[in-house]
């Protein structure tokens, strides 16, 4: 049964069900957690997606959340819902736990079946409950997280007078003093597959096939050029069946230097591995760059670029 809110730009006001049983196909850090198990437990449900830079950004947060406060009565859920069908493989969304150091309960929702019971539209999107499984707040995308966490801890204390609650978690100290920052004119996520792309937004030079999700390199050499206005750039990217691929990256049509993402190395290539977010740009000027991508690895598929300040 769906679980329906009355929302407001801020959250929700008019609350009319209680949390839903959470059907996932799969558990990874505990056994199946059904309402009986949460009774009594604040409990926070994080959507995310394993490849999703504003989930990514998120991440601490939500760690720090569970470090802090499981003890006291939170219950931090993490539902794992796959943007790409990669997404879904089990070994790939294992070493996505890990490389990420997730250790709170995970359900995985392949069929997007607890995404529907809680009328969710978004990654990252996280609902707070109270200790008798009433939905309190919804938050979507970055940001928040003091607000997430003064109500974590209102909650607690509701449920259980007599807690001491540690101080504020030093990450969301850190967050209330900077904020978020400037996103104003920075390059839009751009897709690469066909379902989603806009035209104009990048050029490919060499045998590429198109689908709905991705574009795949078919044999030779081949190269992504896309124009943007950022500080960071990434993308989600698969070295295909072989299971490893080497990148070329290019910025402004030199091999990039200092600017270089945390996933490519001094050479100006990025080793890939998996299929995951890689981390190609960091530190540019906010100025209009190329970015150039050069491939020769059969099979090879490019899903979507991300952007950050």
């Amino acid at each position: 049964m769906p679980l329906f809110f009355s929302r407001r730009d801020s959250g929700l006001d008019e609350l009319t069900l209680r949390i839903p049983e959470l059907a996932a196909e799969r558990w990874v850090n505990s056994a199946p957690l059904t309402g009986d198990a949460l009774h009594g437990k604040v409990v926070l449900v994080d959507f995310w997606e394993y490849t999703c830079i504003n989930w990514i950004r998120t991440s601490p947060y939500v760690k720090a959340w569970h470090r802090d406060y499981a003890d006291l009565g939170l219950v931090v859920i993490g539902v794992h819902a796959p943007e790409f069908e990669f997404g879904k493989r089990a070994e790939n969304i294992g070493r996505g736990i890990r490389d990420h150091g997730l250790t709170y309960p995970i359900a995985l929702d392949n069929d997007f079946v607890v995404w529907r019971a809680l009328g969710n539209n978004a990654w990252p999107a996280k609902y707070l409950f109270d200790a008798e499984g009433r939905p309190v707040d919804r938050w979507v995308g970055e940001g928040s997280y003091d607000r997430v966490e003064a109500e974590i801890r209102r909650l607690l204390v509701a449920a259980v007078p007599a807690t001491e609650l540690p101080p504020v978690s030093p990450e969301v100290m850190t967050f209330a003093a900077t904020g978020l920052p400037s996103y104003a004119g920075v390059t839009a996520e751009t897709y690469v597959g066909t379902d989603q792309r806009l035209p104009g937004t990048f050029d490919l030079v060499g045998d590429w096939h198109s689908s709905g999700e991705y574009v795949e390199l078919a044999g030779g050499t081949g190269e992504i050029a896309l124009a943007f206005n950022a500080g960071e750039v990434n993308l989600v990217v698969d070295p295909g069946p072989s299971g490893e691929a080497a990148v070329r990256v290019l910025l402004d049509g030199k091999p990039i230097g200092d600017e270089r993402g945390a996933d490519v190395g001094p050479d100006a290539v990025a080793h890939l591995n998996r299929a995951a977010m890689t981390r190609l740009v960091d530190g540019a000027s906010r100025d209009d760059h190329l970015l150039t991508l050069v491939a020769s690895q059969p099979g090879l598929r490019a899903f979507a670029f991300t952007f950050g300040p």
